[in-house]
């Protein structure tokens, strides 16, 4: 079963809408890494999850994205595409996790993301 375990918030002015939810929200932003700002939404022992905050791609330039933790890559993406699905960016390999990103049939974008087995779980 595919867990969601974060979001993605895209814009092209990551550090403006890193104020705005920190400011509103109370939500913690990190220093950006490759672009990408995590964000800390409460305490580990409260319901929620975390995210972050990116400039986003020339392929979503703003917008909302779920990520979903699926065990095996290559077999969510393929059952993603025979279900009417498409992929926006192929599997991409990272130090600790696979991610691709797709849409569903209705143009809702999500991503999936695998962790290596040797990578710790958030």
């Amino acid at each position: 079963m595919g867990r969601v375990i974060g979001f993605e918030l895209n814009s092209q002015d990551p550090e403006r809408a890193s104020a705005f939810y920190s400011k509103v929200f109370g939500w913690k932003v990190a220093e950006p890494n490759w672009g990408y700002h995590p964000v800390t939404t409460g305490a580990s022992d409260q319901l929620g999850i975390d995210g972050g905050i990116s400039k986003g791609p020339h392929d979503y330039p703003h917008g909302t994205r779920l990520q979903i933790e699926v065990d095996d890559m290559d077999e969510a993406i393929r059952h993603s595409l025979e279900s009417g699905g498409q992929m926006v960016r192929d599997k991409m390999e990272f130090d600790h996790f696979y991610l691709a990103y797709l849409v569903d049939p209705v143009g809702i974008g999500f991503g999936l993301i695998q962790y290596k087995a040797s990578a710790a779980r958030r």
